[in-house]
């Protein structure tokens, strides 16, 4: 349905409200007005990497190991699975009249933030530190929630980019906090992926941030609501507070005196939907003559607005779609896809793939071995099965190579004494490596060692890491694995950056596996034997440490990112190994034209790509530019990316298109400056960075335009 007959209806419905009953659909849980038919929804839903907190779905690799596929296709295909399943939930909780929260359609899904700080917990929420590569891999992702929707076709889901938009912890600070951030830093980093999500997608809701921004708070900000939002965007969706947002206005930033007073500016500034409880209090704010009832009843029409484009009162195309479509065997298998390209191979000294000839124990030690914890991440659904490492590595050796486990240690440190070699089991973990060819070592965090500001009430309440290192147990399992002289496979579960200084050295292979789903063991056994070629990059940058690193609350992009760091990295943003030898052997520029043709449709390159190896396998060819400009940053930036797949042997020829943005600066003031001279293009399968190339022993291939 197009959004203007939506709109008319929904002028429509909410002219027959009463100014109450209308003000009572601001809220996230709306109660049910029976003499107009229409029943109680709760807005509340989440469908971060599969339909969440609703029970058995398809669970995809958290969303910063979505970030590591770097595929734009692959984000159409999971959001098509996501739809299909929330719909087939929909259409059951309808029928059964349950309508509490996670039943509804109006999904708080993606997390379109950057990552620019390796100690925020909900980084692993992101596609990354990238505004380029969050832009290019959410905006299929929300079309394909949606759907293609037409003056014949209903919207499939809504869904909704948050949180708009200075946002990245502290968790702990964050109802207080005011993010300060130039204009260069907002324009350049913190603003084009949401720009994206509304003008390319037309993402149909966005969610402010708890947090201030430059002094005013996200959910009443009216640079960013008004200025930017509304009117430079023309967005026409619906706006959500972050739950209980509103109530920080009088409670925590001070910027009202009562909750009345919040309610006023929350409105004024267009925020049409509260998750919380302060839109209680609007007939309260509209009694004591704070607010107006246009303004209400202007909300509960952009708010029934989406509720019809969603063929809330109507008959639908979605209505049929069953419930056997749940984790059916389709939407399992793009999952499972997702999990291979996911996975980012770091280090392979050669020991991999693996010989199962010459390979008769193997040794699967760590407290990530056999977690189910470790695979899911936040914001997550039920699987119906869970293959974690050890079971996969079991299920993939059978009867012809014996798998011995060892937990080895606690995850972290929650007993008495944490290094008591009784309490971690380190004398157990070394058997284990003393009688094994090689050891598999399963280190990580889980989402009680980094999340949402109070998950799960730990020592870690904050959400938020407070450095890149391993907790102590692990370290000291570290230690002691080395001193076997065994050679070991360190497979890390983390939804972000930590310092691998304990063992980079001494690991004979080392893979990032985010945290990957049900299927993340069984995928991992499948690439240790060469099954399946690693193919994910790193979607953010692995520092070695935190020494001169800026501080947690300091906004200013100076030294954070791949493209303002400073400093040599462990691992760089965009760097990710393959069982394959790919190249690029050569770029072109194919045409240009003058600049109005340029502005339009950007430039195209050509570009000559093989895999010199006898393994089959994918990789992504990545494009990075810097513009001789003084408003240019640091490092070159990337504009472009494709995942390839390659045969054994095999040279292909592809074409892949930049935009004309690509070669634009950002001034001081936050504008677009054309003004730039020369611009220098690398193209690639990992960055251009010095790292990359002591790494790979691959250069870029370079061309000035």
């Amino acid at each position: 349905m197009l959004r203007e007959e939506a709109r008319q209806k929904a002028k429509e419905l909410v002219s027959k409200m009463t100014l109450e009953e209308a003000a009572s659909q601001l809220r996230y849980d709306a109660p049910a007005i029976d003499r107009l038919g229409i029943p109680e929804y709760n807005w509340w839903n989440e469908c971060l990497h599969g339909v969440a907190r609703a029970g058995t779905a398809t669970m995809f690799p958290q969303a910063i190991g979505l970030g590591a596929t770097f595929d734009k296709e692959l984000m159409t295909e999971i959001g098509d699975v996501i739809s299909t399943e929330a719909r087939a939930k929909y259409n059951e909780s309808s029928k059964n009249g349950d309508r509490d929260i996670y039943k509804g359609l109006t999904f708080w899904t993606p997390n379109v933030n950057l990552f620019r700080d390796p100690r925020w917990g909900r980084g692993q929420e992101t596609y990354g530190e990238d505004p380029t590569l969050i832009s290019e891999l959410a905006v299929p992702f929300i079309k394909a929630l949606q759907g293609e929707y037409d003056e014949d076709h209903y919207m499939k889901i809504a869904a909704c980019a948050k949180h708009f938009a200075v946002h990245s912890g502290p968790e702990d600070m964050r109802h207080f906090f005011d993010a300060k951030a130039s204009m260069k830093d907002m324009w350049e980093t913190y603003l084009p992926q949401f720009e994206a999500c509304v003008k390319d997608a037309k993402v149909e809701s966005v969610m402010g941030a708890y947090n201030r921004t430059n002094g005013e708070p996200c959910n009443a900000h009216k640079y960013l609501m008004k200025d930017v939002l509304r009117d430079k965007w023309g967005f026409e969706g619906h706006y959500v507070s972050d739950c209980w947002a509103i109530r920080d206005f009088h409670e925590n930033h001070k910027v009202t005196s009562s909750p009345e007073e919040s309610v006023k500016l929350a409105l004024e500034m267009g925020c049409d939907l509260n998750c919380g409880c302060t839109y209680q209090k609007i007939m309260n704010a509209y009694e004591q003559g704070l607010v107006s009832e246009e303004l209400i009843r202007n909300a509960a029409v952009n708010l029934f607005t989406t509720r019809y484009m969603l063929g809330m009162f109507d008959k639908t195309e979605y209505d049929d779609i069953p419930y056997s479509v749940v984790e059916c065997k389709e939407h399992l298998a793009v999952a499972r896809r997702a999990t291979e390209e996911s996975i980012v191979l770091l280090k392979n000294d050669g020991i991999l793939p693996l010989d199962r000839s010459k390979v008769k124990t193997i040794g699967v030690i760590g407290p990530n071995a056999d977690s189910i914890a470790a695979l899911k991440g936040n914001y997550y659904g039920t699987s119906s099965r869970y293959t974690t490492i050890l079971r996969g590595i079991q299920d993939e050796c059978g009867d012809d190579i014996r798998v011995l486990y060892s937990e080895g240690c606690d995850i972290c440190m929650n007993k008495p004494d944490p290094l008591s070699r009784e309490n971690h089991r380190i004398s157990e973990a070394l058997t284990v490596a003393n009688n094994s060819d090689l050891v598999v070592l399963c280190i990580g965090l889980n989402e009680t060692l980094e999340g949402e500001e109070g998950d799960q009430g730990n020592q870690y309440a904050s959400g938020d890491k407070k450095d890149l290192e391993f907790p102590e147990p692990q370290r000291l399992l570290i230690r002691e694995i080395e001193k076997t002289g065994k050679p070991f496979i360190v497979c890390i579960l983390a939804g972000s950056a930590m310092s691998m200084l304990d063992f980079c050295d001494e690991a004979s292979a080392i893979f990032q596996m985010w945290y990957p789903g049900p299927q993340g063991g069984s995928v991992l056994a499948d690439m240790l034997f060469g099954k399946v070629s690693p193919s994910g990059k790193l979607p953010v940058t692995f520092y070695k440490d935190l020494e001169d690193f800026p501080e947690f609350t300091d906004y200013s992009m100076k030294g954070k990112t791949y493209r303002f760091n400073e400093k040599k990295p462990m691992y760089p943003f965009g760097y990710g190994l393959t069982y394959g030898d790919t190249k690029v052997e050569s770029a072109t520029i194919l045409s240009v034209g003058d600049f109005d043709s340029f502005k339009k449709k950007g430039l195209e390159l050509e570009v000559i790509i093989s895999n010199a190896s006898t393994h089959e396998t994918e990789d992504v060819l990545q494009v990075y530019v810097k513009v001789e400009s003084p408003y240019e940053v640091r490092n070159p930036k990337l504009v472009a990316f494709e995942r390839v797949k390659f045969k054994g042997n095999e040279i292909k020829k592809m074409k892949i298109d930049i935009p004309w943005k690509a070669f634009t600066t950002i001034d001081d003031e936050g504008n677009i400056d054309y003004n730039g001279r020369n611009a220098d293009i690398y193209v690639g399968f990992n960055g251009p960075d010095p790292r990359s190339f002591m790494l790979t022993g691959k250069k870029n291939v370079s061309i000035i335009v």
